[in-house]
């Protein structure tokens, strides 16, 4: 089993910045791919930024220039620096993983989700 938990949410004026961590544990032998997804109140959740095991990136047209996605293998982690928060911002974030297991199986994991709210 593998355990995603996120840190960094909060609530910040437009114009701020806000850093969110994800740290995977449990029985893995790598991470793939992995996400930042957002869900805002009566909304779809949406991609906002992923990033490969090689380091490519992607982001949402919303986000592009705004927010940087990053990851450290060696501690399983990532992180989603979000700087020029605009209050659309605002929803709820979850952190994905792709994750090859010890035992040899491919899963998908999501987070529990971090709020971020984003004050006009």
């Amino acid at each position: 089993q593998v355990q995603l938990v996120e840190s960094g949410g909060g609530l910040v004026q437009a114009g701020g910045s806000l850093r969110l961590s994800c740290v995977a544990s449990g029985s893995i032998f790598s991470i793939n791919s992995m996400a930042w997804y957002r869900q805002a109140p009566g909304k779809q959740r949406e991609l906002v930024a992923k990033i490969t095991s090689g380091d490519s990136t992607d982001y949402a047209d919303s986000v592009k220039g705004r927010f940087t996605i990053s990851r450290d293998n060696a501690k399983n982690t990532q992180y989603l620096q979000m700087d020029s928060l605009k209050p659309e911002d605002t929803a709820v974030y979850y952190c994905y993983a792709w994750v090859s297991s010890k035992a040899g199986y491919n899963y998908v994991y999501w987070g529990q989700g971090t709020q971020v709210t984003v004050s006009s």
